[in-house]
Formats: C-alpha cells, sequence, structure tokens
C-alpha cells in the first residue's frame, strides 16, 4: 500500500453544511466530502482491494466507491485534515488481522475452586430457606 499515491487519488469536494449555524451556514461551503475509487486505485495491489471491498463492503457505493464526509468545524481546510485521517485510518484499520483465538481447557485448580464457589454459595442461599419442621 502507497500512501503517496492513495493521498493523490481522493477526491474532495466541499458542500454547505447542514445544520444551525446562522448566517455563515449559508455563505461558505465548509462541509468536505472525499470520495476514492477502490478498483480504480494504483496504490493499492490486488490483493488488497479484494481485502479492503471485503471488509468496507457497508461502505462501498454501487461503482465501489469509498465516501465520507465531514462537517465538525466550520474551516473547511479543518474538515479535510480531519476527513483524510479518519480515512487513511479506516484503511489501516482494515489491512489488521484478526487474532485467532486459540481454545483452552480450564485447569484442574480453576474447576476445583469453581465447585467449591458453587458449593459455598449453595449452602449459603440454603441457611436462608425458612426450616423444614416436620
Amino acid at each position: 500500500m502507497n500512501f503517496e499515491i492513495i493521498h493523490t487519488e481522493l477526491q474532495f469536494k466541499a458542500t454547505r453544511s447542514s445544520g444551525a449555524g446562522g448566517q455563515h451556514v449559508n455563505k461558505v461551503s465548509s462541509k468536505i466530502e472525499l470520495s476514492f475509487n477502490v478498483n480504480d486505485s494504483n496504490g493499492l495491489s490486488a490483493n488488497e482491494k479484494q481485502i479492503l471491498l471485503k471488509k468496507l463492503a457497508a461502505k462501498l457505493s454501487k461503482e465501489q466507491s469509498l465516501i465520507l464526509t465531514c462537517q465538525e468545524t466550520r474551516s473547511q481546510h479543518r474538515n479535510k485534515e480531519i476527513i483524510t485521517k479518519r480515512f487513511f485510518e479506516l484503511l489501516k484499520k482494515a489491512f489488521v488481522r484478526k487474532k485467532i483465538r486459540i481454545k483452552t481447557k480450564p485447569s484442574r485448580n480453576s474447576l476445583k475452586k469453581n465447585a467449591e464457589n458453587k458449593r459455598r454459595n449453595s449452602l449459603k442461599k440454603a441457611l436462608r430457606r425458612k426450616p423444614n419442621i416436620d
């Protein structure tokens, strides 16, 4: 994965932010929309593209492009920085391999401890009951 090539392939689009903000919102296009086409990328290998298409399937559009938006601040430049940082973190997270869990049996000592705790709790609750007078 080549971050420099991927950075040049990013496309940004500025639009007006939604929500409260008064007159400033109506004048300035501070919302940034980042789009990245996974299939057309030269910075990713074929294997990396397959991994991204699989792991980010829910976030991809029909054209296999990833679209992220940011409208957190009033500054267009700051929103652009935030969204690029978020994009690269998303890519790094997608390529992290999940650790395979190895099943293990509980130790003999832990089984003994659990049985003892269970017996103690059973006795404690038995003592709370009303006595059985026959």
